[in-house]
């Protein structure tokens, strides 16, 4: 999708959102269905779409997947609609965190009947599957592609029509579990639930929101490449919009690295190439002193919200793997003890300043299907605001040269756009090209 420069990204992203409105506001269709690139507005357009139908007068539910999602999203509706009364549906011994008792008009109770009829009900997936009684005219099912079809199943006899929310670029639902048997069925639980939703019900429109609120000009053309080749979006920032500087000269190659990252959006660190167990101590030290050297060298922010020093809340490092996390954190200096370090799958939906990316191929001797998927590395290439650092040994190119993609093609499957055997391929002649 080529945007109009003469368009601006907030005209070009209201012209999109007024058409999903229309569209959901309208009843002409069971469901309509919105696809976003990261730090597109997807729970600002959530959030914005509830309000509107609250104030029709009719009840909704929100289905969310998380219960860090459905926290985020009460906390916006308290502040976008505090008018609006809310129910979160709950575990028995959920403990409301901050965000719900802040909100002035919400209530929580593991049962729907304990609610007290709220304008907006609220609860994940998991808990609405619990449900087995009442309607709702509408609904909302906010990171749509991250829900299993199975899950859909279970909670499509509680609405009427629906709006599902999703970005299709990052991660798919995972089961534990052979999955085999269901290959190539129409039903298949293993695809997300707009992949079914839309296998059954070709007519629905589907809208694409056009530009990346969080994505810098730097970043934006280099993931849409990568990871939205079909659609593209575009940066609501442009060059020079957003400065990252260090108040310290540079005096290695670490420093070099934050340098080209603040410069150009990217860095590179790359160590020297051998083989080595997943849990690579010398790469996860790298990760850990490059988050270390952004605080000491005083680095400071200045975009669109203001300017500000480089915080260790606003640093975050990503890897694939839990143990991977573990190691880096544990070698974390002192000064960086506030920095995230966590998964892909739980840097979802999240966003930071400066983001040190482990990379998923780093020292392997193979390329398999988990690492090789290409929403990982889109996730956690895809959380920064100003720059990225990747860190990685030689020779993933050749890894990746000798590893082409064999992903079995099944009949009735739709293939997948890019694979992450492309999705790597482009991601690295970018890293090497900076």
């Amino acid at each position: 999708m080529s945007s109009d420069p003469v368009v601006s990204p907030s005209h070009e992203a209201a012209t999109v959102i007024a058409a999903v409105l229309a569209d959901l506001l309208s009843g002409d269709h069971r469901g309509v269905v919105v696809d976003s690139p990261p730090g597109a507005g997807k729970s600002t357009l959530v959030v914005r779409a509830a309000g509107e139908l609250a104030a029709t007068g009719a009840p909704l539910m929100i289905v969310a997947q998380t219960n860090e999602q459905v926290d985020d999203l009460i906390d916006r509706l308290g502040t976008r609609s505090p008018q609006v009364t809310v129910g979160r549906l709950s575990a028995v011994d959920y403990a409301s965190s901050e965000r719900v008792r802040a909100h002035p008009a919400c209530r929580v109770a593991p049962k729907v009947a304990d609610l007290g009829s709220p304008a907006v009900t609220i609860g994940t997936a998991a808990k609405w599957a619990t449900v087995t009684e009442g309607t709702w005219p509408w609904a909302i099912v906010d990171e749509a592609y991250q829900m299993r079809s199975d899950a859909l199943l279970r909670v499509a006899p509680r609405f009427r029509r629906a709006l599902f929310v999703g970005d299709p670029g990052q991660l798919d639902p995972f089961s534990t579990v052979e999955v085999d048997r269901w290959t190539g069925l129409s039903w298949d639980p293993m695809q997300s639930a707009v992949a079914v939703l839309l296998r059954h019900n070709p007519d629905l429109p589907v809208h694409r929101l056009p530009v990346s609120w969080r994505l810098p000009a730097s970043a934006a053309p280099v993931v849409a490449e990568a990871f939205y080749p079909f659609t593209g979006f575009r940066s609501g920032t442009g060059p020079g919009d957003r400065v990252l500087t260090f108040g310290r000269a540079a005096s290695d190659g670490l420093d070099e690295a934050l340098d080209a990252a603040a410069a150009s959006g990217w860095g590179f660190h790359e160590l020297p190439g051998r083989f080595t167990v997943r849990t690579d101590a010398e790469a996860a030290a790298a990760c850990a002193a490059l988050a270390g050297r952004a605080l000491t060298r005083e680095g400071v922010a200045t975009s669109e919200s203001g300017t500000g020093p480089l915080t260790a809340d606003r640093i975050a490092i990503g890897a694939a793997h839990r143990d991977q996390v573990a190691t880096i954190r544990a070698l974390l200096p002192p000064e960086a003890a506030g920095v995230t370090v966590d998964t892909a799958n739980r840097l979802q939906g999240r966003e930071y300043d400066l983001t040190v990316v482990l990379h998923p191929l780093s020292g392997r001797r193979d390329a398999t299907a988990f690492h090789l998927e290409s929403g990982r590395l889109c996730v956690l290439t895809s959380r920064h605001r100003h720059g990225c650092v990747v860190v990685a040994r030689e020779g993933i190119a050749e890894l990746l040269d000798a590893h082409p993609s064999t992903e079995p093609v099944h009949l009735g499957v739709p293939v997948k756009f890019p694979d992450g055997w492309e999705a790597n391929q482009a991601m690295l002649a970018h890293l090497h090209r900076r």
